[in-house]
């Protein structure tokens, strides 16, 4: 994803939030790291491309680190394009889905808050910010 991306990419998904510019491709550079020798996997499918936009489904396979637990999250991207690069990306998944995966019962019980989307960001954003001090 890195090499695709521009280097004015704006990158948006539930996790996150939005990242611009380099702090998108250390997200994943940080997300390749951190899984790297686990049972991490992504396929994709449904990906159509014109010169201008795109859109692919994502379905990433992974055992979440804090928790332990197995999680398959559906992920629906659109992209569009500039220079012949990504230019914008947005990834849309069930949050809500993906908490209760990733956290169990507690994820069952505030996975579909607000607030719990705001904690997530905060700690997915300070994850990011100790990566890309290293």
């Amino acid at each position: 994803m890195v090499e695709w991306y521009h280097d004015d990419i704006t990158f948006e998904d539930p996790a996150f939030g939005i990242l611009r510019g380099e702090e998108a491709k250390n997200m994943w550079r940080m997300l390749c790291h951190s899984q790297k020798g686990k049972d991490f996997k992504v396929i994709t499918s449904n990906i159509e491309y014109t010169p201008e936009a795109g859109k692919a489904r994502w379905e990433a396979y992974y055992t979440f680190t804090k928790t332990g637990r197995k999680v398959h999250n559906i992920i629906n991207a659109t992209f569009k394009f500039k220079d012949g690069k990504i230019i914008n990306h947005v990834d849309k998944f069930s949050l809500y889905r993906w908490s209760k995966q990733a956290m169990g019962f507690k994820g069952f019980l505030v996975g579909w808050t607000a607030f719990f989307k705001k904690k997530l960001n905060q700690q997915t954003r300070f994850l990011l910010s100790e990566f890309q001090k290293k």
